[in-house]
């Protein structure tokens, strides 16, 4: 006994049921985006008017502007090439630690082995970039060959 209308049925629910997964996914997809770059407005607006209030900048609010900046950047390219980028994130992690260390010199004044751990991990995340550079231009992906 053939049942062809239950393998027809089956194969039009799931059909149906990966259109709408995918729907659903891009929805929240596109949710999360917007939350994130909104997000990362708001914090560049409550930190600049505190730069503002303040009457001077200092490098510090510089740096973490600039942060803003990367995460806003990370965004912008993830909603037009549905990619992340590992570098970003690794430039983002660079302006923190940098960050950290000019705070920690300007706050203590006094070298200690957390600077040089700090500028080890600086450096860390430079090579890493290197690395990844170098592979994503000898070994390219697949989806970036095609284009």
């Amino acid at each position: 006994m053939k049942l062809e209308w239950a393998d027809d049925l089956r194969e039009r629910v799931d059909t149906l049921a990966h259109a709408l997964g995918n729907v659903l996914v891009d929805a929240f997809h596109y949710l999360a985006l917007f939350a994130i770059g909104a997000a990362t407005v708001w914090s560049a607006v409550v930190a600049f008017l505190g730069m503002a209030a303040k009457g001077h900048a200092s490098i510090d609010d510089l740096l973490l502007l600039f942060i803003y900046l990367e995460l806003g950047a990370m965004v912008g390219i993830y909603f037009k090439t549905n990619h992340m980028p590992v570098r970003f994130l690794i430039y983002v992690a660079m302006t923190a630690l940098t960050r950290l260390l000019i705070s920690d010199v300007q706050s203590h004044h006094a070298p200690d082995m957390g600077i040089v751990l700090v500028a080890g991990a600086i450096l860390l995340l430079a090579l890493a970039t290197l690395v990844i550079r170098y592979a994503s231009w000898k070994f390219p992906s697949a989806q970036a060959a095609e284009k």
